[in-house]
């Protein structure tokens, strides 16, 4: 009686074991926006779990206009216009993004790119700020002061606990001649090599804190920052003499910036940029770092992760080395878990996919978000975190009219 008790015992274990293991199962969902031929969206989630989508809609061919919209109950609220123009650099790795204030939902800041001069990569980063949770935008403003025409992008706004925003950005102030010609140049400079900055601004369009943090880094590669309990970190594509372009960090101690070091020596050489920044993602000291790289001719997704605040790497993991494009995006889920999403060329084209990878090395199997188009068309996902989900969003390429729209899902485990 007793065995056969014991046995009943234990298949009811071993059933709730395999509920629980399914109900666990990841869902992954897409949520409709409004976005009917438009492209460059990015995802902000801010200090109260608001969870913000912004991106350029294309109205015709000269007028671009950046909306906004907040996620409620896994739908997207009526868009708000942020600001339009008719001069804007609209490119498909270089996009505009939004953020909110710590201080509440009622400030929120806002940039896009501006032709600045008659070169191809000539633009400006202008900045426009809200004070009625974008019901109203004030003056725009340009957070670097060179007034050189020369490339201004790739920036990472990151709100701060003093009623500031932290800004770093890939500013090319120092690769301009003055008998540059540039038609002659397509547009690229011949003078010294990109640069990295940064700068903070307030809510009175005050900046501050103004610093170059690498004097030679690789031109067109996104930028990445976060706050760690030690102070901001930044991460980007460096670029050595040898035309190495391995992936860097710079940090925030004690109010200096560190001399940038590598987050790992890949040993990359490639003579012109791969246009495929890192990200990174950090809770209190814990930091993840994912990047791809090419290295060796072989196509890695990788990860990183950091128990000191970024000061030093634990050896990489490798997160994808089948057919990986790259385009990564991570999250710290805990400080013993992230999740990473990335573009993998496969036989229909190309798909975004997610995975979990544990501190440890331990990984979990591909989760297929979507399939899309491996053209820089089809741009870059981006991903936020809320408590047990990821929200996505990435851009869809009509296959008909090639038209494009913004599309946006809810991954829940």
């Amino acid at each position: 009686m007793n065995r056969i008790i014991c046995f009943i015992i234990g298949l009811s274990l071993f059933l709730v074991a395999c509920q629980q293991k399914s109900d666990t199962q990841p869902i992954f969902k897409t949520v409709k926006t409004a976005s009917e031929n438009g492209g460059e969206s990015n995802l902000f989630v801010s200090e109260t779990g608001e969870v913000y989508l912004s991106w350029v809609e294309y109205l015709g061919d000269t007028m671009d206009i950046l909306y906004f919209s907040k996620l409620k109950n896994e739908q997207w609220s009526t868009p708000k216009e942020i600001t339009r123009g008719k001069d804007w650099f609209v490119n498909w790795a270089d996009f505009p993004s939004l953020v909110t204030y710590k201080t509440g939902g009622k400030n929120l800041a806002a940039y896009w790119l501006e032709k600045s001069a008659n070169g191809t990569y000539d633009y400006d980063i202008h900045i426009i700020q809200s004070q009625d949770s974008g019901n109203n935008w004030g003056n725009e403003f340009i957070i670097h002061r060179d007034s050189i025409a020369a490339e201004h992008g790739f920036m990472t706004m990151v709100p701060l606990s003093n009623d500031r925003i932290f800004a770093t950005w890939l500013d090319g102030r120092n690769t301009k001649t003055d008998q540059e010609d540039p038609v002659e140049n397509h547009g690229h400079s011949h003078g010294g090599a990109m640069t990295l900055r940064t700068a903070e601004f307030d809510i009175g369009d005050h900046v501050f804190e103004e610093a170059e943090l690498d004097n030679r880094i690789c031109d067109c590669c996104q930028t990445d920052a976060a706050l760690t309990a030690d102070g901001a970190i930044v991460v980007y594509r460096d670029r050595s003499e040898q035309e190495i372009r391995d992936i860097a960090i710079v940090r925030k101690e004690k109010g200096q910036w560190t001399t940038p070091h590598l987050v790992h020596a890949d040993n990359w050489e490639i003579a012109g940029c791969p246009v495929n920044g890192p990200a990174v993602s950090a809770i209190e000291r814990t930091v993840a770092v994912a990047w791809f790289t090419a290295a060796n001719a072989k196509p890695t997704v990788k990860i990183s992760f950091s128990q000191d605040s970024g000061k030093t790497f634990e050896s990489p993991i490798i997160v994808s080395n089948h057919t990986p494009l790259g385009r990564v995006d991570v999250e710290l889920l805990s400080k013993k878990e992230a999740i990473v999403s990335w573009l993998e060329e496969t036989d229909n084209g190309a798909a975004i996919f997610a995975k979990k990878i544990a501190r440890n090395g331990e990984t979990e199997e591909n989760i297929l978000l979507t399939e899309t188009d491996p053209s820089r068309q089809s741009g870059f996902p981006t991903m936020v975190k809320m408590p047990d989900q990821m929200v996505y969003s990435w851009t869809a390429i009509d296959s008909v009219t090639t038209m494009t729209k913004i599309k946006t899902g809810i991954l829940t485990w």
